[in-house]
């Protein structure tokens, strides 16, 4: 009777699989190494890649391969590979972030053989003036840990994303609605051609953190045609902009700038690479509103 009850298990397992793909139009199906050690990492990685009628994720156990069945025209396997990574999955193409990893269950926590050994620095120096720089975190108290030391005159993948994000927040300083949907079309694409696969380890991890958050507020923005809401989605942009610039290399100190009286009094923060606060939530009527709350190097 067991084995009766056994085979009938298998195939209603079998019955709902098929069931369940062919409920996937368009469908492809890939196979992609993540990786895991327990019945708990199945559930999890499947639960987190599957989209109802658009993707499904079929992970075995021994062999750590995930069978990807997927709607083309509605995602991507990038896109499950992201949400199995941010559940603190590492995949062959994608990271799960440190902070996340650390947070699995001792039992679930896996060798992380892909994740490159963190570097050791010492000291940075500049091409121009042959001086020696510590490292950042390592000499201001208000500078943040998690910044990369400043590499001068060296552009990165980010280095366009956080250049179109300046020039977003000058055009809110001025208070030209037009200039900052131009501006918020030009980070959108900034956002399109950027390579993860060639970001460094913090930066990947941050990336793909914030990647679809600030798209989504750069559309709202490049929209948007007034310049009251353009920057109440800027407040959301500049959070999120800031997890990504504190990891990242830069070629100048930024300033992570503060405005009390911003959504009622309950206040936003924007990022600036002058250290003299110039306000783009008020613009000209509150223009020196706000104070410096943190350093970026």
């Amino acid at each position: 009777m067991k084995s009766i009850s056994a085979i009938a298990m298998v195939g209603l397992v079998v019955l709902t699989n098929i069931a369940t793909y062919a409920q996937i139009n368009n469908a492809k199906t890939v196979s992609v190494k993540v990786f895991g050690n327990t019945a708990a990492a199945k559930t999890a990685i499947e639960e987190e890649g599957n989209v109802k009628k658009t993707a499904q994720v079929d992970w075995n156990q021994q062999t750590k391969m995930a069978a990807i069945t997927y709607d083309a025209s509605k995602t991507t396997t990038d896109e499950v590979l992201k949400r199995i990574a941010l559940a603190g999955y590492d995949s062959e193409k994608f990271l799960a972030p440190d902070d996340v990893y650390a947070k699995l269950p001792k039992a679930e926590q896996y060798a992380r053989t892909l994740k490159p050994e963190p570097k050791h620095h010492t000291m940075a120096t500049s091409e121009h003036d042959g001086h020696h720089t510590m490292p950042a975190g390592d000499h201001t108290a208000h500078q943040s840990t998690g910044a990369a030391a400043v590499v001068k005159g060296k552009e990165t993948q980010l280095t366009n994303v956080i250049n179109q994000y300046f020039a977003l927040k000058d055009a809110l300083v001025k208070t030209d609605a037009k200039m900052a949907s131009d501006n918020a079309v030009a980070l959108q694409e900034a956002i399109k051609v950027v390579d993860m696969n060639k970001l460094a380890s913090a930066e990947h991890m941050a990336w793909m953190k914030v990647m679809n958050n600030l798209t989504a507020d750069a559309t709202l923005i490049a929209k948007a045609k007034d310049i009251t809401k353009q920057r109440s989605v800027f407040a959301s942009l500049s959070t999120n902009m800031y997890e990504l610039v504190k990891v990242s290399t830069l070629e100048s100190p930024v300033y992570y700038q503060h405005c009390p009286m911003f959504n009622e009094g309950k206040g936003a923060n924007w990022l600036s690479k002058e250290k003299a606060v110039k306000n783009p939530f008020y613009g000209s009527q509150m223009m020196s509103c706000g104070s410096t709350v943190e350093t970026l190097n």
